[in-house]
Protein backbone atom coordinates (compact mmCIF):
# COMPACT_ATOMS: atom_id res chain seq x y z
CA UNK A 1 0.00 0.00 0.00
CA UNK A 2 1.53 3.06 -0.94
CA UNK A 3 2.40 6.01 1.38
CA UNK A 4 -0.34 8.68 0.39
CA UNK A 5 2.53 11.66 0.64
CA UNK A 6 4.68 9.84 -2.10
CA UNK A 7 5.09 11.55 -5.37
CA UNK A 8 1.81 10.46 -8.07
CA UNK A 9 -0.81 9.54 -4.91
CA UNK A 10 -4.35 10.91 -6.17
CA UNK A 11 -5.69 13.50 -4.00
CA UNK A 12 -8.76 13.75 -2.52
CA UNK A 13 -10.71 16.50 -3.93
CA UNK A 14 -11.70 19.96 -2.23
CA UNK A 15 -15.10 19.47 -0.54
CA UNK A 16 -17.76 21.33 -2.46
CA UNK A 17 -18.51 24.66 -1.94
CA UNK A 18 -22.73 25.49 -1.94
CA UNK A 19 -23.10 28.49 -4.28
CA UNK A 20 -24.13 30.58 -1.29
CA UNK A 21 -21.10 30.16 0.01
CA UNK A 22 -19.00 30.56 -2.95
CA UNK A 23 -20.54 33.66 -4.56
CA UNK A 24 -20.81 35.21 -1.19
CA UNK A 25 -20.48 39.18 -1.92
CA UNK A 26 -16.71 40.33 -0.81
CA UNK A 27 -17.01 44.09 -1.00
CA UNK A 28 -20.24 46.59 -1.37
CA UNK A 29 -20.49 46.87 -4.53
CA UNK A 30 -21.17 42.82 -4.88
CA UNK A 31 -24.38 43.72 -3.20
CA UNK A 32 -27.83 43.90 -4.67
CA UNK A 33 -30.82 45.53 -4.16
CA UNK A 34 -29.40 47.38 -1.18
CA UNK A 35 -28.41 50.55 -3.30
CA UNK A 36 -29.28 52.93 -0.51
CA UNK A 37 -27.70 51.04 1.99
CA UNK A 38 -24.05 51.57 -0.23
CA UNK A 39 -24.94 55.10 -1.36
CA UNK A 40 -24.74 55.92 2.68
CA UNK A 41 -21.90 53.77 3.54
CA UNK A 42 -20.08 55.25 0.52
CA UNK A 43 -20.59 58.43 1.83
CA UNK A 44 -19.93 57.77 5.24
CA UNK A 45 -16.95 56.65 4.33
CA UNK A 46 -15.53 59.71 1.84
CA UNK A 47 -16.25 61.84 4.94
CA UNK A 48 -15.08 60.45 7.17
CA UNK A 49 -18.08 60.66 9.17
CA UNK A 50 -18.24 56.42 10.07
CA UNK A 51 -20.96 55.72 13.25
CA UNK A 52 -19.35 53.63 15.92
CA UNK A 53 -22.38 51.49 16.37
CA UNK A 54 -24.40 49.98 13.02
CA UNK A 55 -27.95 48.03 12.86
CA UNK A 56 -28.26 45.78 9.73
CA UNK A 57 -32.03 44.61 9.80
CA UNK A 58 -33.95 42.77 7.66
CA UNK A 59 -35.40 39.14 6.42
CA UNK A 60 -33.33 36.15 6.07
CA UNK A 61 -30.58 35.61 3.31
CA UNK A 62 -30.78 39.31 2.27
CA UNK A 63 -27.16 40.13 3.58
CA UNK A 64 -26.93 41.51 7.19
CA UNK A 65 -24.10 39.32 8.47
CA UNK A 66 -22.42 39.62 5.09
CA UNK A 67 -22.28 43.15 5.13
CA UNK A 68 -21.24 43.14 8.66
CA UNK A 69 -17.88 41.21 7.64
CA UNK A 70 -17.57 43.58 4.41
CA UNK A 71 -17.91 46.60 7.05
CA UNK A 72 -15.05 44.74 9.17
CA UNK A 73 -12.74 44.42 5.81
CA UNK A 74 -13.67 47.93 4.99
CA UNK A 75 -12.29 49.28 8.38
CA UNK A 76 -9.48 47.27 8.58
CA UNK A 77 -7.95 47.27 5.34
CA UNK A 78 -4.26 48.10 4.59
CA UNK A 79 -3.99 47.54 1.27
CA UNK A 80 -2.13 45.52 -1.32
CA UNK A 81 1.03 47.80 0.11
CA UNK A 82 -0.25 47.94 3.35
CA UNK A 83 -0.66 51.75 3.46
CA UNK A 84 -4.08 52.54 2.85
CA UNK A 85 -6.89 53.27 5.08
CA UNK A 86 -10.37 52.50 5.29
CA UNK A 87 -11.90 52.01 2.51
CA UNK A 88 -15.62 51.20 0.70
CA UNK A 89 -13.94 49.16 -1.58
CA UNK A 90 -11.47 46.86 0.58
CA UNK A 91 -8.64 45.13 -1.28
CA UNK A 92 -9.35 41.46 -0.37
CA UNK A 93 -5.90 40.82 -0.95
CA UNK A 94 -3.89 42.34 2.53
CA UNK A 95 -3.44 40.59 5.67
CA UNK A 96 -6.32 41.80 7.58
CA UNK A 97 -8.78 41.17 4.58
CA UNK A 98 -7.76 37.43 3.54
CA UNK A 99 -7.78 37.36 8.03
CA UNK A 100 -11.49 38.97 8.19
CA UNK A 101 -12.63 36.88 5.23
CA UNK A 102 -11.22 33.47 6.75
CA UNK A 103 -12.71 34.00 10.32
CA UNK A 104 -9.58 33.82 12.31
CA UNK A 105 -8.64 37.80 12.61
CA UNK A 106 -8.46 38.31 16.43
CA UNK A 107 -9.86 41.79 16.32
CA UNK A 108 -12.72 40.70 14.81
CA UNK A 109 -15.26 39.14 16.86
CA UNK A 110 -17.82 37.38 15.99
CA UNK A 111 -21.24 36.25 18.44
CA UNK A 112 -24.41 34.42 17.80
CA UNK A 113 -26.53 35.71 20.61
CA UNK A 114 -29.16 32.71 19.98
CA UNK A 115 -26.50 30.77 21.71
CA UNK A 116 -25.60 33.06 24.13
CA UNK A 117 -27.87 35.56 25.92
CA UNK A 118 -26.72 35.63 29.33
CA UNK A 119 -25.28 38.50 30.95
CA UNK A 120 -22.41 36.89 32.02
CA UNK A 121 -21.45 35.81 28.08
CA UNK A 122 -21.88 39.51 27.48
CA UNK A 123 -19.89 40.80 30.16
CA UNK A 124 -17.14 38.30 29.29
CA UNK A 125 -17.19 39.94 25.62
CA UNK A 126 -17.05 43.55 27.20
CA UNK A 127 -14.14 42.83 28.88
CA UNK A 128 -12.06 43.45 26.15
CA UNK A 129 -12.98 46.58 24.91
CA UNK A 130 -10.63 48.86 26.91
CA UNK A 131 -7.89 47.18 25.51
CA UNK A 132 -6.61 48.21 21.58
CA UNK A 133 -6.53 46.05 18.89
CA UNK A 134 -3.48 43.88 18.51
CA UNK A 135 -3.20 44.35 14.70
CA UNK A 136 -5.75 45.76 13.38
CA UNK A 137 -7.33 49.39 12.83
CA UNK A 138 -10.65 48.64 15.07
CA UNK A 139 -11.61 46.47 17.05
CA UNK A 140 -15.22 45.33 15.80
CA UNK A 141 -18.05 42.96 17.48
CA UNK A 142 -20.31 41.48 15.06
CA UNK A 143 -23.45 40.61 16.99
CA UNK A 144 -25.80 38.22 15.10
CA UNK A 145 -29.46 37.87 15.69
CA UNK A 146 -29.09 40.82 18.51
CA UNK A 147 -32.77 40.47 19.40
CA UNK A 148 -32.48 37.32 21.43
CA UNK A 149 -29.94 39.18 24.02
CA UNK A 150 -31.89 38.80 27.37
CA UNK A 151 -32.65 42.25 28.99
CA UNK A 152 -29.88 42.32 31.44
CA UNK A 153 -27.35 41.26 28.42
CA UNK A 154 -29.22 44.26 27.26
CA UNK A 155 -28.57 46.76 29.96
CA UNK A 156 -25.03 45.69 30.30
CA UNK A 157 -24.22 46.40 26.89
CA UNK A 158 -25.83 50.37 27.27
CA UNK A 159 -23.05 52.21 28.77
CA UNK A 160 -20.49 50.51 26.33
CA UNK A 161 -22.59 51.15 23.43
CA UNK A 162 -23.00 54.81 24.13
CA UNK A 163 -19.79 55.90 25.00
CA UNK A 164 -17.21 53.23 23.41
CA UNK A 165 -13.49 53.68 22.78
CA UNK A 166 -12.37 55.25 19.72
CA UNK A 167 -10.98 52.20 18.37
CA UNK A 168 -14.16 49.90 18.68
CA UNK A 169 -17.06 49.55 16.01
CA UNK A 170 -20.03 47.65 16.66
CA UNK A 171 -22.39 46.12 14.36
CA UNK A 172 -25.15 44.44 14.71
CA UNK A 173 -27.90 42.21 13.00
CA UNK A 174 -31.30 41.00 13.32
CA UNK A 175 -34.37 39.85 11.48
CA UNK A 176 -36.64 41.03 14.74
CA UNK A 177 -35.93 44.49 15.02
CA UNK A 178 -38.65 45.18 17.03
CA UNK A 179 -37.39 42.88 19.64
CA UNK A 180 -34.54 45.05 20.06
CA UNK A 181 -34.90 48.09 23.43
CA UNK A 182 -35.04 51.18 22.19
CA UNK A 183 -32.35 52.52 23.84
CA UNK A 184 -30.34 50.34 22.03
CA UNK A 185 -31.81 51.26 18.44
CA UNK A 186 -31.19 55.42 19.66
CA UNK A 187 -27.37 54.36 20.06
CA UNK A 188 -26.93 52.42 16.50
CA UNK A 189 -27.22 53.79 12.75
CA UNK A 190 -29.97 51.56 11.79
CA UNK A 191 -29.74 50.30 7.84
CA UNK A 192 -32.85 48.28 6.70
CA UNK A 193 -32.22 45.69 3.99
CA UNK A 194 -34.90 45.09 1.97
CA UNK A 195 -36.27 42.01 -0.08
CA UNK A 196 -34.88 41.98 -3.64
CA UNK A 197 -37.33 42.06 -5.85
CA UNK A 198 -37.88 39.06 -8.47
CA UNK A 199 -35.98 40.44 -11.76
CA UNK A 200 -33.06 41.29 -10.03
CA UNK A 201 -32.79 37.89 -8.56
CA UNK A 202 -33.39 36.01 -12.08
CA UNK A 203 -30.94 38.23 -13.48
CA UNK A 204 -28.25 37.31 -10.72
CA UNK A 205 -29.35 33.87 -10.97
CA UNK A 206 -28.44 33.37 -15.05
CA UNK A 207 -24.73 35.26 -14.07
CA UNK A 208 -24.03 32.67 -11.50
CA UNK A 209 -25.79 29.72 -13.24
CA UNK A 210 -23.60 30.85 -17.03
CA UNK A 211 -20.42 30.81 -14.43
CA UNK A 212 -21.58 27.61 -13.15
CA UNK A 213 -21.92 25.80 -16.79
CA UNK A 214 -25.84 25.23 -16.19
CA UNK A 215 -28.40 25.96 -18.85
CA UNK A 216 -31.64 26.52 -17.38
CA UNK A 217 -34.91 28.43 -19.08
CA UNK A 218 -35.60 32.17 -18.17
CA UNK A 219 -38.57 30.50 -16.47
CA UNK A 220 -37.33 28.36 -14.64
CA UNK A 221 -35.03 31.15 -12.79
CA UNK A 222 -38.34 32.90 -12.82
CA UNK A 223 -39.32 30.17 -10.13
CA UNK A 224 -36.85 30.44 -8.20
CA UNK A 225 -36.46 34.10 -7.97
CA UNK A 226 -40.31 33.74 -6.82
CA UNK A 227 -40.04 30.84 -4.28
CA UNK A 228 -36.80 32.50 -2.82
CA UNK A 229 -39.10 35.64 -1.71
CA UNK A 230 -36.51 38.17 -1.57
CA UNK A 231 -33.84 36.25 -0.27
CA UNK A 232 -30.46 36.15 -2.20
CA UNK A 233 -29.42 32.96 -0.23
CA UNK A 234 -32.64 30.97 -0.34
CA UNK A 235 -32.76 31.59 -3.94
CA UNK A 236 -28.89 30.32 -4.10
CA UNK A 237 -29.75 26.87 -1.99
CA UNK A 238 -32.94 26.45 -4.50
CA UNK A 239 -30.55 27.16 -7.84
CA UNK A 240 -28.03 24.79 -6.41
CA UNK A 241 -30.85 22.33 -6.01
CA UNK A 242 -32.19 22.97 -9.56
CA UNK A 243 -28.08 22.21 -10.84
CA UNK A 244 -28.36 18.98 -9.00
CA UNK A 245 -31.96 18.03 -9.72
CA UNK A 246 -31.16 18.37 -14.02
CA UNK A 247 -27.87 16.92 -14.19
CA UNK A 248 -28.72 15.34 -17.53
CA UNK A 249 -27.23 17.27 -20.34
CA UNK A 250 -29.51 19.77 -22.17
CA UNK A 251 -31.49 23.08 -20.25
CA UNK A 252 -33.57 22.48 -17.17
CA UNK A 253 -36.67 24.22 -17.79
CA UNK A 254 -39.90 25.36 -16.33
CA UNK A 255 -41.11 21.58 -15.74
CA UNK A 256 -38.01 20.28 -13.76
CA UNK A 257 -38.03 23.46 -11.34
CA UNK A 258 -42.18 22.93 -10.38
CA UNK A 259 -41.22 19.61 -10.13
CA UNK A 260 -38.26 20.07 -7.64
CA UNK A 261 -40.25 22.71 -5.54
CA UNK A 262 -43.44 20.58 -6.10
CA UNK A 263 -45.58 23.26 -7.58
CA UNK A 264 -47.99 23.14 -9.90
CA UNK A 265 -48.07 24.06 -13.46
CA UNK A 266 -49.12 27.20 -13.86
CA UNK A 267 -51.32 26.66 -16.44
CA UNK A 268 -52.86 23.91 -15.09
CA UNK A 269 -53.60 26.84 -11.91
CA UNK A 270 -55.53 29.23 -14.78
CA UNK A 271 -57.70 26.00 -15.48
CA UNK A 272 -58.06 25.31 -11.69
CA UNK A 273 -58.94 28.90 -10.87
CA UNK A 274 -61.22 28.67 -14.30
CA UNK A 275 -63.36 25.53 -13.40
CA UNK A 276 -64.04 26.26 -9.71
CA UNK A 277 -64.81 30.27 -10.80
CA UNK A 278 -67.28 28.20 -12.78
CA UNK A 279 -68.77 26.45 -10.60
CA UNK A 280 -67.32 23.52 -12.54
CA UNK A 281 -66.06 21.35 -9.21
CA UNK A 282 -66.24 18.37 -10.67
CA UNK A 283 -63.39 19.42 -13.32
CA UNK A 284 -61.70 21.36 -10.55
CA UNK A 285 -61.10 18.26 -8.27
CA UNK A 286 -60.29 16.40 -11.36
CA UNK A 287 -57.09 18.79 -12.03
CA UNK A 288 -56.70 19.07 -8.12
CA UNK A 289 -56.04 14.57 -7.95
CA UNK A 290 -53.47 15.09 -10.95
CA UNK A 291 -51.17 17.64 -9.81
CA UNK A 292 -51.32 16.00 -6.44
CA UNK A 293 -50.01 12.77 -7.87
CA UNK A 294 -47.42 14.68 -9.90
CA UNK A 295 -46.16 15.83 -6.79
CA UNK A 296 -47.50 19.19 -6.33
CA UNK A 297 -48.24 20.46 -2.69
CA UNK A 298 -51.93 20.95 -1.82
CA UNK A 299 -50.98 24.15 0.28
CA UNK A 300 -48.42 25.55 -2.59
CA UNK A 301 -51.61 24.71 -5.08
CA UNK A 302 -54.13 26.82 -3.02
CA UNK A 303 -51.10 29.16 -2.58
CA UNK A 304 -50.76 29.85 -6.61
CA UNK A 305 -54.87 30.52 -7.00
CA UNK A 306 -54.38 33.23 -3.68
CA UNK A 307 -51.50 34.60 -5.74
CA UNK A 308 -53.29 34.51 -9.07
CA UNK A 309 -56.78 36.05 -7.55
CA UNK A 310 -53.98 38.34 -5.95
CA UNK A 311 -52.75 39.36 -9.82
CA UNK A 312 -56.21 39.42 -11.65
CA UNK A 313 -57.19 41.96 -9.07
CA UNK A 314 -54.26 44.03 -10.01
CA UNK A 315 -55.19 43.49 -13.52
CA UNK A 316 -58.65 44.83 -12.93
CA UNK A 317 -57.46 47.71 -11.39
CA UNK A 318 -54.62 48.47 -13.69
CA UNK A 319 -54.60 46.57 -16.75
CA UNK A 320 -51.62 47.58 -17.53
CA UNK A 321 -50.06 45.02 -15.72
CA UNK A 322 -51.09 41.93 -17.53
CA UNK A 323 -48.02 43.37 -20.06
CA UNK A 324 -45.53 42.93 -18.09
CA UNK A 325 -42.42 41.69 -19.85
CA UNK A 326 -41.63 38.48 -17.82
CA UNK A 327 -45.41 37.31 -18.47
CA UNK A 328 -45.78 34.47 -20.88
CA UNK A 329 -47.98 35.57 -23.53
CA UNK A 330 -50.42 32.78 -22.93
CA UNK A 331 -50.99 33.97 -19.36
CA UNK A 332 -51.41 37.82 -20.67
CA UNK A 333 -54.42 36.51 -22.41
CA UNK A 334 -56.00 34.31 -20.22
CA UNK A 335 -54.92 36.87 -17.55
CA UNK A 336 -56.50 39.90 -19.57
CA UNK A 337 -59.93 37.98 -20.51
CA UNK A 338 -60.23 36.42 -16.69
CA UNK A 339 -60.07 39.76 -15.30
CA UNK A 340 -62.75 41.23 -17.52
CA UNK A 341 -65.08 38.11 -16.58
CA UNK A 342 -64.75 37.78 -13.18
CA UNK A 343 -66.08 41.14 -10.99
CA UNK A 344 -63.96 43.02 -8.04
CA UNK A 345 -66.61 41.52 -5.43
CA UNK A 346 -66.16 38.08 -6.84
CA UNK A 347 -62.17 38.04 -6.42
CA UNK A 348 -62.63 39.99 -3.24
CA UNK A 349 -64.68 37.02 -2.24
CA UNK A 350 -62.13 34.21 -3.52
CA UNK A 351 -59.06 35.46 -1.95
CA UNK A 352 -60.92 35.78 1.83
CA UNK A 353 -61.84 31.59 1.21
CA UNK A 354 -58.95 30.80 -0.29
CA UNK A 355 -56.40 33.06 2.83
CA UNK A 356 -59.41 30.94 5.12
CA UNK A 357 -58.82 27.85 3.35
CA UNK A 358 -54.84 27.75 3.61
CA UNK A 359 -55.08 28.24 7.37
CA UNK A 360 -57.86 25.13 7.54
CA UNK A 361 -55.12 22.88 5.11
CA UNK A 362 -52.06 23.68 7.47
CA UNK A 363 -53.73 22.16 10.92
CA UNK A 364 -55.71 19.62 8.71
CA UNK A 365 -54.70 15.61 9.11
CA UNK A 366 -55.21 15.50 5.29
CA UNK A 367 -54.01 18.57 3.73
CA UNK A 368 -55.58 17.00 -0.11
CA UNK A 369 -59.04 16.55 1.43
CA UNK A 370 -59.22 20.13 3.43
CA UNK A 371 -58.16 21.58 -0.37
CA UNK A 372 -60.99 19.73 -1.63
CA UNK A 373 -63.49 20.86 0.61
CA UNK A 374 -62.34 24.95 0.19
CA UNK A 375 -62.41 24.06 -3.53
CA UNK A 376 -65.82 22.91 -3.48
CA UNK A 377 -66.81 25.75 -1.25
CA UNK A 378 -65.39 28.26 -3.40
CA UNK A 379 -67.33 26.36 -6.12
CA UNK A 380 -70.49 26.96 -4.62
CA UNK A 381 -69.86 30.31 -3.64
CA UNK A 382 -69.34 31.12 -7.43
CA UNK A 383 -72.75 30.57 -7.73
CA UNK A 384 -74.31 33.16 -5.55
CA UNK A 385 -74.89 36.38 -5.81
CA UNK A 386 -72.69 38.96 -4.05
CA UNK A 387 -74.67 40.61 -1.22
CA UNK A 388 -74.52 44.03 -3.23
CA UNK A 389 -76.34 42.17 -6.08
CA UNK A 390 -79.01 40.64 -3.61
CA UNK A 391 -79.58 43.84 -1.81
CA UNK A 392 -79.63 45.53 -5.17
CA UNK A 393 -82.48 42.73 -6.37
CA UNK A 394 -84.53 43.41 -3.38
CA UNK A 395 -84.66 47.05 -3.93
CA UNK A 396 -85.52 46.74 -7.50
CA UNK A 397 -87.79 44.16 -7.46
CA UNK A 398 -85.82 42.13 -9.73
CA UNK A 399 -86.40 38.98 -10.57
CA UNK A 400 -83.04 37.55 -10.44
CA UNK A 401 -79.30 39.36 -9.69
CA UNK A 402 -76.68 39.53 -12.24
CA UNK A 403 -74.21 36.43 -11.35
CA UNK A 404 -70.45 36.87 -11.97
CA UNK A 405 -69.49 33.07 -12.84
CA UNK A 406 -66.96 33.53 -15.63
CA UNK A 407 -67.62 30.88 -17.60
CA UNK A 408 -71.70 30.29 -16.65
CA UNK A 409 -74.02 30.71 -20.13
CA UNK A 410 -76.36 33.39 -19.88
CA UNK A 411 -78.95 32.89 -17.37
CA UNK A 412 -82.13 31.13 -17.91
CA UNK A 413 -85.48 32.50 -17.40
CA UNK A 414 -86.47 33.18 -13.96
CA UNK A 415 -88.72 30.10 -12.27
CA UNK A 416 -92.00 30.56 -11.08
CA UNK A 417 -91.97 31.72 -7.33
CA UNK A 418 -92.45 28.55 -4.80
CA UNK A 419 -93.19 28.49 -1.51
CA UNK A 420 -89.82 26.62 -0.61
CA UNK A 421 -86.83 27.35 -2.51
CA UNK A 422 -85.66 24.31 -4.85
CA UNK A 423 -82.92 22.29 -3.53
CA UNK A 424 -79.47 23.13 -5.66
CA UNK A 425 -78.15 20.84 -8.14
CA UNK A 426 -74.43 19.90 -8.72
CA UNK A 427 -72.07 22.67 -9.31
CA UNK A 428 -73.28 23.17 -13.61
CA UNK A 429 -76.77 23.50 -12.46
CA UNK A 430 -79.09 26.58 -13.15
CA UNK A 431 -78.92 29.40 -10.91
CA UNK A 432 -82.15 29.80 -8.84
CA UNK A 433 -84.35 33.19 -9.19
CA UNK A 434 -84.17 34.88 -6.05
CA UNK A 435 -87.51 36.17 -5.04
CA UNK A 436 -87.70 39.64 -3.42
CA UNK A 437 -87.96 39.60 0.49
CA UNK A 438 -91.75 40.29 1.36
CA UNK A 439 -92.76 43.25 2.89
CA UNK A 440 -92.91 43.05 6.50
CA UNK A 441 -95.83 43.06 8.32
CA UNK A 442 -96.40 46.60 10.55
CA UNK A 443 -95.76 47.11 14.19
CA UNK A 444 -98.17 45.95 16.86
CA UNK A 445 -98.93 48.75 19.24
CA UNK A 446 -100.50 46.42 22.24
CA UNK A 447 -103.56 45.11 22.36
CA UNK A 448 -105.29 47.77 20.52
CA UNK A 449 -103.66 47.34 17.14
CA UNK A 450 -102.95 51.15 16.61
CA UNK A 451 -100.77 54.03 17.05
CA UNK A 452 -101.04 56.31 20.12
CA UNK A 453 -101.34 59.98 19.86
CA UNK A 454 -97.58 61.61 20.12
CA UNK A 455 -97.05 62.15 23.84
CA UNK A 456 -97.04 65.77 24.94
CA UNK A 457 -94.60 65.68 27.69
CA UNK A 458 -91.78 64.02 28.92
CA UNK A 459 -94.28 63.01 31.76
CA UNK A 460 -96.70 61.02 29.21
CA UNK A 461 -93.88 59.10 27.55
CA UNK A 462 -92.91 57.81 30.87
CA UNK A 463 -96.72 57.30 31.57
CA UNK A 464 -97.04 55.28 28.25
CA UNK A 465 -94.27 53.18 28.95
CA UNK A 466 -95.63 52.43 32.81
CA UNK A 467 -99.08 51.68 30.80
CA UNK A 468 -97.84 49.32 28.19
CA UNK A 469 -96.11 47.61 30.71
CA UNK A 470 -92.06 48.09 30.03
CA UNK A 471 -90.98 47.93 33.09
CA UNK A 472 -86.98 48.10 32.66
CA UNK A 473 -87.76 51.08 30.43
CA UNK A 474 -89.99 52.72 33.15
CA UNK A 475 -87.33 52.60 35.58
CA UNK A 476 -84.48 53.83 33.59
CA UNK A 477 -86.51 56.79 32.52
CA UNK A 478 -87.68 57.34 36.23
CA UNK A 479 -84.03 56.89 37.75
CA UNK A 480 -81.43 57.49 34.93
CA UNK A 481 -82.73 60.61 32.41
CA UNK A 482 -82.02 64.35 32.99
CA UNK A 483 -84.21 65.85 29.89
CA UNK A 484 -82.54 68.76 28.30
CA UNK A 485 -85.07 69.12 25.35
CA UNK A 486 -88.24 67.83 24.62
CA UNK A 487 -90.55 68.24 21.42
CA UNK A 488 -92.82 65.24 19.26
CA UNK A 489 -90.52 63.88 17.35
CA UNK A 490 -87.23 64.91 19.09
CA UNK A 491 -86.05 63.83 22.66
CA UNK A 492 -82.30 64.89 24.31
CA UNK A 493 -81.55 63.79 27.70
CA UNK A 494 -78.15 63.21 29.73
CA UNK A 495 -77.88 59.48 31.22
CA UNK A 496 -76.61 59.11 34.43
CA UNK A 497 -73.50 57.17 34.73
CA UNK A 498 -75.58 53.93 36.10
CA UNK A 499 -78.31 54.52 33.00
CA UNK A 500 -78.11 51.42 30.46
CA UNK A 501 -75.44 51.81 27.09
CA UNK A 502 -78.34 51.33 24.86
CA UNK A 503 -81.43 53.45 26.51
CA UNK A 504 -81.41 55.81 23.72
CA UNK A 505 -82.06 53.10 21.23
CA UNK A 506 -84.60 51.66 23.76
CA UNK A 507 -86.74 54.26 23.91
CA UNK A 508 -86.33 55.53 19.93
CA UNK A 509 -87.29 52.22 19.29
CA UNK A 510 -90.37 51.91 21.45
CA UNK A 511 -91.94 55.41 20.67
CA UNK A 512 -91.57 54.48 17.13
CA UNK A 513 -93.72 51.24 17.73
CA UNK A 514 -96.53 53.35 19.87
CA UNK A 515 -97.05 56.10 17.98
CA UNK A 516 -96.11 54.71 14.24
CA UNK A 517 -93.82 57.57 13.42
CA UNK A 518 -89.80 58.36 14.06
CA UNK A 519 -87.87 59.74 16.90
CA UNK A 520 -84.95 60.52 17.67
CA UNK A 521 -83.22 60.28 20.65
CA UNK A 522 -80.07 61.83 21.39
CA UNK A 523 -77.59 61.69 24.46
CA UNK A 524 -76.68 65.42 25.41
CA UNK A 525 -73.46 66.91 27.34
CA UNK A 526 -75.78 69.52 28.80
CA UNK A 527 -76.62 69.02 32.75
CA UNK A 528 -80.22 68.96 31.98
CA UNK A 529 -83.76 68.74 34.74
CA UNK A 530 -83.22 66.33 37.48
CA UNK A 531 -84.42 62.50 37.11
CA UNK A 532 -88.30 62.27 38.00
CA UNK A 533 -87.16 59.89 41.17
CA UNK A 534 -85.13 62.77 42.42
CA UNK A 535 -88.52 65.47 41.95
CA UNK A 536 -90.80 62.62 43.84
CA UNK A 537 -88.23 62.31 46.05
CA UNK A 538 -88.16 66.03 46.94
CA UNK A 539 -91.32 66.21 46.72
CA UNK A 540 -91.84 63.35 49.19
CA UNK A 541 -90.02 65.41 51.85
CA UNK A 542 -91.79 68.34 51.65
CA UNK A 543 -94.91 66.45 52.20
CA UNK A 544 -93.97 64.86 55.07
CA UNK A 545 -92.75 67.99 56.29
CA UNK A 546 -95.96 69.48 56.17
CA UNK A 547 -97.71 66.80 57.31
CA UNK A 548 -95.14 66.54 61.01
CA UNK A 549 -96.51 70.33 61.18
CA UNK A 550 -100.20 69.54 61.64
CA UNK A 551 -101.01 70.50 65.07
CA UNK A 552 -103.26 66.72 65.21
CA UNK A 553 -99.47 64.83 63.80
CA UNK A 554 -97.74 66.94 66.24
CA UNK A 555 -99.86 65.78 69.04
CA UNK A 556 -99.53 62.21 68.12
CA UNK A 557 -95.82 61.99 68.01
CA UNK A 558 -95.80 63.69 71.13
CA UNK A 559 -97.69 60.36 72.54
CA UNK A 560 -95.51 58.14 70.67
CA UNK A 561 -91.73 59.55 71.69
CA UNK A 562 -89.42 58.29 68.43
CA UNK A 563 -92.09 58.07 66.14
CA UNK A 564 -92.06 59.52 62.60
CA UNK A 565 -94.07 60.74 59.42
CA UNK A 566 -93.24 57.30 57.04
CA UNK A 567 -95.68 58.03 54.23
CA UNK A 568 -98.17 60.50 52.72
CA UNK A 569 -101.64 59.55 51.02
CA UNK A 570 -103.14 62.34 49.57
CA UNK A 571 -106.61 61.63 49.64
CA UNK A 572 -109.35 62.93 47.04
CA UNK A 573 -111.84 64.44 48.76
CA UNK A 574 -115.26 63.30 49.23
CA UNK A 575 -118.60 64.46 48.12
CA UNK A 576 -121.11 64.35 50.48
CA UNK A 577 -124.28 61.73 49.89
CA UNK A 578 -127.29 62.99 49.54
CA UNK A 579 -130.00 62.54 52.16
CA UNK A 580 -132.29 59.55 50.97
CA UNK A 581 -135.83 59.50 52.04
CA UNK A 582 -136.34 56.99 55.04
CA UNK A 583 -138.84 54.86 55.45
CA UNK A 584 -142.05 55.99 57.76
Amino acid sequence: MADRDTPGTTQAPSPYRVLARKYRPARFSELIGQEAMVRTLTNAFASGRLAHAFLMTGVRGVGKTTTARILAKALNCVGPDGTGGPTVEPCGVCEPCRAIAEDRHMDVLEMDAASRTKVEEMRELLDGVRYRPTSARYKVYIVDEVHMLSRHAFNALLKTLEEPPEHVKFVFATTEVRKIPVTVLSRCQRFDLRRVDQETLARHFAGIAEREGAKLAPTALALIARASDGSVRDGLSLLDQAIAHGSDPGEIGEDDVRRMLGLADRTRAFDLFEYVMGGDIKAGLAVLDTEYVAGADPALLIEDLLELAHWLTRVKIAPEAADAPHLPEAERVRGRALAERLTMATLARAWQMLLKGLNEIHGAPSPLQSAAMVLVRLAYAAELPTPAEMARAVDTGSAQPTLAAPSRAAPPPPSPPASRAPRRGGPGAEAHAIQPAPEPPPPTTGPEMAAVPDPTSFSDVVALADERREGLLHASLMNHFHLVRFEPGRIEFRPTDRAPTDLANRLSRFLNEQTGRRWVVMVSQDAGATTLADVEAEQRALDQADAARHPLVQAILGVFPGARVERVNKIAPVEAPLDEPRDE
